[in-house]
């Protein structure tokens, strides 16, 4: 067991703390819960988190967002006035980084600024899709609920990319392991094996040849003299790549080939499309114009290629048309969305139709990740069997007959 430390509003709306003994955080809640209080923070007594030096260098994810949008809602449900409830998030906050942004959006607000313009300050933490839904706040006075909203929109985008990462974790395992294994091969192995086999006067394959040369290289050769010079070189390619795809072109050459990877492409495109949809979706329906709407949308997809898609459909719902008349002529846009879309545009239930989009999507998004390591085993097999056949024809062959030469 042990003691975990929570705050909570009293009846007179003043923070109040208090201690519940459980086995674990999850508990701490469940009794907290039972007892019909709501909190506002929780953490385990004598925690060190302050004085963690470590804690000075952390980034601020995604996470941290998502905890400050629950904490913060809390508070405005509760009638606090907007700086008084930074001021306590602010206590609350684990991140430092976070509390010293917090504690200047606070200051701003004191000072006159509304919530939606001093968040619009830091766009790397609060992007511009989680400022316009939080003026559609403000206008609707409905802060508190879309606070609520936003957070359990970003552990829905943050679900999907640790789903991803995680199938994605496998084969990259095998890869790295494939590697390893190749160079152990090619430094220690190979050395040993090449004076045997050169000392038998027999005729080697080709692939033996191939790799007893790439094995002389880096022993006796790359490890000895050059190696400085190759850690140059990967070193200028890097920079130079890293350059290139900052630029207009490498950045649009990129995100094309990104969409085009085999099985991981259309994941791809179905979480951009799971984003435009929620952030229309969201925007539409707090009373924001779709011209707008869509501005928004483009700044929250990272890809180029559906940022100049969304650019193009700008124009061409200012001029008067539909959004579905672009997304028709485009092929990394399912014709299902256009479809749907263009229903939604006739009907003016376009919201209706954006939210039905958005949850189809992530059904298949779900149910592809779920899949994910079926799909690419096949690959992993070819990649495996490729390798394990090159090593036999270069190795073990030439064993066998030179144990059969004997």
């Amino acid at each position: 067991m042990a003691y975990y430390r929570f705050k909570f509003f009293d009846d007179e709306k003043n923070v109040k703390s208090g201690i519940v003994e459980a086995d674990n955080d999850a508990n701490a809640m469940e009794i907290l819960n039972e007892k019909g209080i709501v909190f506002i923070s929780l953490e385990k007594e004598n925690s060190l988190r302050y004085f963690n030096i470590f804690s000075y260098f952390k980034r601020i994810t995604s996470k941290d967002v998502v905890i400050f949008s629950r904490q913060f809602s809390v508070m405005i449900a509760a009638n606090l006035v907007i700086v008084q409830a930074l001021k306590i998030a602010v206590e609350q906050t684990e991140n430092p980084k976070l509390r010293k942004v917090i504690s200047q959006i606070a200051y701003d607000v004191d000072n006159g600024s509304k919530l939606s313009d001093a968040l619009s300050k830091y766009p790397k933490i609060f992007s511009s899709f989680y400022v316009s839904v939080v003026r559609s706040g403000e206008t609707s006075g409905k802060l508190d609920s879309v606070l609520n909203y936003l957070a359990d929109e970003m552990e829905k985008d943050f679900d999907i990319m640790a789903k991803i990462r995680g199938a994605m974790i496998y084969p990259a395992i095998i890869l790295v392991g494939m590697v390893i294994v190749g160079f152990i091969m090619i430094v220690f192995v190979i050395p040993k094996l090449t004076e045997t086999m050169q000392e038998s006067n027999a005729e080697l394959p080709f692939t033996t040849k191939v790799l007893i040369n790439i094995s002389g290289f880096f022993t006796s050769y790359f490890m000895t003299h050059f190696w400085w010079l190759i850690l140059i070189i990967i070193a200028l390619i890097s920079y130079g790549l890293r350059s290139y795809l900052k630029t207009s072109l490498g950045k649009g050459q990129f995100d094309h080939l990104l969409l085009k990877i085999p099985v991981f492409g259309k994941l791809i495109q179905k979480v951009y499309i799971i984003r435009f949809s929620r952030t229309m979706n969201t925007l539409i329906i707090g009373g924001v114009t779709i011209v707008d709407s869509l501005r928004v949308a483009r700044d929250v997809i990272a890809n180029s290629i559906y940022r100049d898609l969304i650019d193009e459909t700008i124009l061409e719902v200012e001029g008067g048309n539909n959004i579905s008349n672009v997304f028709e002529r485009n092929v990394f846009m399912p014709k299902m969305v256009s479809q749907l879309i263009s229903v939604g545009e006739k009907t003016g239930r376009l919201d209706l139709v954006l939210e039905k989009v958005t949850n189809f999507y992530s059904k298949e998004v779900d149910n592809t990740t779920n899949n994910l390591m079926v799909l690419l085993e096949p690959i992993i097999m070819i990649i495996l069997g490729l390798g394990v056949g090159f090593l036999i024809s270069a190795i073990i062959l030439p064993m066998y007959n030179m144990a059969n030469a004997f």
